[in-house]
């Protein structure tokens, strides 16, 4: 059969023209904050590497206590780049999150939840919780100490969570204590049911994106309509891959000269590490509860209530769409801006005295691109001004 009969009978069965016609008419609004809608590409991208990298490493890893560390051991010292395979799926791990981080703020601050994107929104949200609870599930399985004491950690600040604690813990652990069932029920959320809901949640994110469009930020609609959109293929497509390479170099070097450690074998009744921290990207939070004093407000403990605040601080940014719907209430709409201002600046503040040895740099650096973003936002078009 000859290519061209090939693709027919592709195209009669899968209805290809139709997917071709699409994509020759979709377009990209051009203006200056055209460069934020790679984020996503680039979140999705380092999200196929983990399910590859992941499904590879399933066929050496053996989900006990008993087995768990040495499965890896194995894997990093007698497999073929087998410590390149693991460190390539640590370290694209935190980009991935890192990458989600960005485009939820970014997409905040251009405004991109209001009508008719509301779903998109949320359902990106929504992808953000899944992702960071494959951070924590993933974190316990190589069952080494800091993992270890980490996830007990992680464990006992849900349980403090008023009413539902005791539940949250005995559900997250499999029982009172960490153990070899914690680990099990870990790797079934992290290779199962996260995955599945992952699929299910990005299928319908990439239907709205596809359905509805890229947004507009407010001020900058005369500014995209004056200017010839850009298409999505191959001029954006192009664009996105060349994205896409530059982090698969970032990747590749990060794993190879920054191999991902595996430590030393968890032991339940060794001491807890000092100064013990969890991943980056739960610092902050980690570092709040810190500063909490110990004591009771309404019969509730502090350390409770400020677990209570980061949930409703995830609840407002779940239903941004319907608190700040309306473009015409321009001082709430400032209003939430500075308020996600602050929250990542209050973020990289206390994610960077986390890491005292380099908070300094971390904090400038947070904040000089606070600062540079929200100009980007909330300056007018140049035609405008």
């Amino acid at each position: 059969m000859s290519a061209a009969g090939l693709g027919a009978w592709l195209d009669q069965r899968l209805g290809l023209e139709a997917a071709r016609r699409f994509a020759a008419h979709k377009t990209v609004p051009l203006h200056r904050h055209t460069v934020w809608y790679y984020l996503g590409g680039m979140t999705l991208f380092f999200f196929v590497i983990q399910v590859g990298s992941g499904i590879l490493l399933m066929l050496y890893y053996r989900p006990s206590a008993g087995e768990a560390f040495e499965s890896i051991q194995f894997l990093m010292t007698s497999v073929p780049f087998g410590w390149l395979l693991r460190s390539i799926h640590s370290w694209s791990a935190n980009l991935m999150v890192g990458a989600a981080f960005v485009h939820l703020f970014s997409t905040f601050f251009l405004k991109a939840y209001r009508p008719p994107r509301e779903l998109t929104w949320i359902t990106g949200v929504l992808l953000l919780f899944l992702i960071l609870g494959f951070g924590f599930s993933g974190y316990l399985l190589p069952w080494n100490k800091l993992a270890f004491f980490a996830t007990k950690v992680g464990t006992d600040i849900a349980g403090s969570v008023p009413l539902v604690g005791h539940f949250l813990l005995r559900f997250l652990r499999g029982g009172d204590l960490v153990t070899g069932g914690t680990l099990s029920r870990f790797y079934g959320w992290h290779v199962a049911i996260l995955p599945a809901a992952v699929t299910l949640l990005l299928g319908l994110h990439l239907y709205l994106v596809q359905r509805l469009g890229m947004s507009v930020p407010p001020g900058f609609d005369q500014q995209s309509s004056a200017r010839t959109p850009l298409p999505f293929f191959p001029d954006f497509a192009l664009r996105d891959a060349f994205g896409w390479l530059v982090a698969l170099a970032l990747l590749a070097a990060l794993a190879a000269y920054l191999p991902w450690e595996l430590g030393e074998k968890a032991d339940p009744f060794a001491p807890a590490f000092a100064n013990i921290r969890p991943e980056w990207y739960f610092v902050f939070m980690f570092q709040t509860l810190k500063y909490v004093p110990g004591g009771f407000f309404l019969g509730i403990e502090l350390e409770a209530w400020a677990i209570l605040a980061f949930m409703a601080a995830g609840a407002v940014l779940l239903l941004m769409p319907f608190l700040d719907s309306d473009p015409s209430k321009r001082w709430r709409s400032i209003g939430f801006t500075v308020a996600g201002s602050l929250a990542l600046l209050y973020i990289v503040a206390l994610t960077a005295i986390g890491y005292q040895s380099t908070w300094p740099l971390w904090a400038s650096l947070g904040i000089l691109a606070l600062v540079r973003l929200v100009a980007w936002v909330t300056a007018p078009p140049s035609g405008e001004r």
